[in-house]
């Protein structure tokens, strides 16, 4: 396929609003046009692995197939995406299913409606510097512990963690990091002894030999073992307005991202070189498609959500939110499978 555009190669260097022109093509197969052609998407800056099915529905033109020309706006984590939605900066927004569940908490009416990984993606790793004999996490006793200074669900992965290995957040200074390039800093440096994290910072930091991975939750089993249960990971949500009035944008968005799911399950390594912007592999191609397939089991095969896994993700929120006491909602009130449903048949995902 042709180059990438210039206004492609910027959707990963981390430009606050961006327009990603993907086309206003009709929609293929006679579907009816959307109710809104251009919509806006707030997503996390920079590159984290679970946004890879949106960047491939861009890059391959899923999206303008659908008749959609797509808008990302990229914000420094959860807070400011959440923000974005509720003041209408944004149409629709991803982050994790808990953030539809935050929102609701405080008496905000979105729902996630599209599901892009069946796993968080998270993982914990211990500083090979710091604790060069690591044995149990137990040694982290008195450590100091990063985590993401956007995201709050590696915070509380990483309590999870270390409670499961019988220790207490209060035993542990954790850290935010505000950025990947801060994060190896504080490795390399000694200034924390432990990291939780997402992809493909992890795997560069494994594949450089700076830490060692404790738990990982790219993979199923040990999602399900860590949380008690399926755990989802990245999803797209939206207030239920814009679904309920612009139900044909909506099932265009989710058409583009199940067929995108559906070519990541069987895309190869040069599969994935062709379609990627060069700047979205950090200078390591090696490390970011070693990242890919070490995720590719936690990948969304279809978009749809479970109630299982909604149900893990509010516990945890009720477990770990920011609300005291917290405040109580139902799975069934924070998602919705009435486009994946209809996506995945159309594709046969």
């Amino acid at each position: 396929m042709p180059a990438p555009s210039s206004s492609r190669r910027a959707l990963l260097r981390g430009l606050p609003a961006l327009i990603w022109a993907a086309g206003t093509a009709r929609a293929q197969n006679g579907a009816a046009r959307p109710e809104r052609p251009r919509v806006s998407m707030a997503v996390n800056e920079g590159s984290a692995l679970y946004q890879l099915p949106l960047t491939v529905a861009a890059q391959l033109r899923y999206f303008a197939a659908e008749g959609l020309e797509v808008e990302f706006h990229e914000l420094g984590g959860t807070g400011p995406i959440q923000q974005s939605l509720t003041k209408g900066t944004s149409d629709l927004a991803v982050g994790g299913v808990e953030s539809a569940i935050m929102l609701r908490q405080r008496g905000v009416d979105c729902m996630a409606f599209a599901l892009l990984g069946r796993a968080p993606q998270l993982v914990f790793g211990v500083s090979t510097r710091a604790v060069p004999g690591f044995r149990h996490l137990s040694q982290l006793r008195g450590a100091r512990v990063g985590i993401s200074a956007q995201e709050p669900a590696t915070h509380w992965f990483a309590k999870l963690v270390l409670v499961r290995s019988g220790l207490v957040p209060g035993e542990v200074e954790f850290v935010a990091l505000n950025s990947a390039l801060s994060a190896v800093a504080a490795l390399r440096e000694g200034e924390i002894a432990a990291i939780a994290h997402f992809d493909p910072l992890i795997s560069l930091l494994e594949a450089r030999g700076d830490i060692r991975v404790v738990t990982d939750t790219r993979l199923l089993r040990i999602t399900q073992d860590l949380f008690g249960g399926p755990m989802p990971g990245g999803s797209l949500y939206a207030p239920a307005e814009f679904l309920q009035r612009n139900p044909r944008t909506v099932q265009g968005i989710t058409n583009a991202v199940v067929k995108a799911l559906k070519w990541l399950q069987t895309a190869g390594p040069s599969d994935i070189v062709r379609a990627m912007p060069e700047v979205s592999m950090h200078g390591d191609r090696a490390v970011f498609l070693g990242a890919f397939e070490k995720s590719r089991e936690a990948l969304s095969p279809d978009g749809v959500l479970t109630e299982l896994g909604v149900q893990t993700a509010v516990r945890l929120v009720e477990r770990y939110g920011a609300l005291t006491p917290p405040v109580r909602v139902s799975a069934e009130a924070v998602y919705t499978n009435e486009f994946a449903r209809k996506a995945k048949q159309r594709f046969q995902a």
